[in-house]
Formats: C-alpha cells, structure tokens, sequence
C-alpha cells in the first residue's frame, strides 16, 4: 500500500470517528489498524525480534490566537486524529527501514507560555524467523 494512500486511509477513519463521537468528545483511542503492529509503552510482543533502531518524530509550533486567551491557554493544538496520523508517519518512517513492528512507543505533548509541541518515539523491530 503507498503511503499517500495509507495516509488518505487513516485520515477517512479518524474523520469518522470524530463525527460519531462529536456529542461526547473525541476518543484517546480509536484501535487503529496499521500495516505493521505498533504497540505502546507497557504492551509485550510476544514474538522473537532483533532491533533495528529508535524511531522517532517530533515538531514544536507557536500556539495560536485560537488556543490562547488572556494569556491562558484554552485547548490543545493536538487531538486524537493528530495522534493518529502522527502514529501514521512514525509507522511509515518505521517501515522505510524494514521493521514488521514498533513497540515501546511513547507520546510525549508539552506547552510552555507561546509554544506546543510533540515527540513520539518507539522501537523498531524485524520478527526473527519462526
């Protein structure tokens, strides 16, 4: 599957697990399905694997007049559709380098007074013959 299409592919899911969830607010989690198997911080992989090396994807934007209000930050810039296709782009940078899997993968947001960002990072992995 290309990228662009993988992308446009998560992109539609999320889309619709916003509008389903508008009422009662957006999910952290929507059990995305992706082309490799991430797993988070505290999930073991059950599976023999070798290490290829760290993967990871970071940005720090300035906050916007929207997000700020009286010198008091109002919302974050990120949601769960964010995460999602940043999880996307970790998966595809993953791949670029022949991993079957990610695992300990970490979210970190922060914000200071003018500023936001994120780092997401993980373990890529190549399963070991079975």
């Amino acid at each position: 599957m290309s990228p662009i299409l993988f992308l446009k592919r998560v992109s539609a899911s999320c889309l619709a697990i916003v509008l389903m969830n508008c009422s009662g607010g957006i999910p952290i989690s929507s059990n995305t399905k992706y082309p490799i198997e991430v797993l988070y911080d505290n999930q073991p992989l059950e599976r023999p694997y070798s290490e290829i090396a760290v993967v990871e994807i970071s940005s720090e934007d300035s906050l916007t007049e929207r997000q700020t209000q009286d010198k008091r930050m109002m919302y974050r810039g990120n949601d769960a559709k964010t995460k999602e296709l940043l999880t996307a782009r970790l998966v595809m940078k993953a791949q670029k380098i022949g991993a079957d899997a990610i695992i300990n993968v970490k979210y970190k947001y922060y914000t200071s007074v003018n500023k936001e960002g994120y780092l997401l990072s993980g373990l890529a992995v190549r399963y070991r013959g079975e």
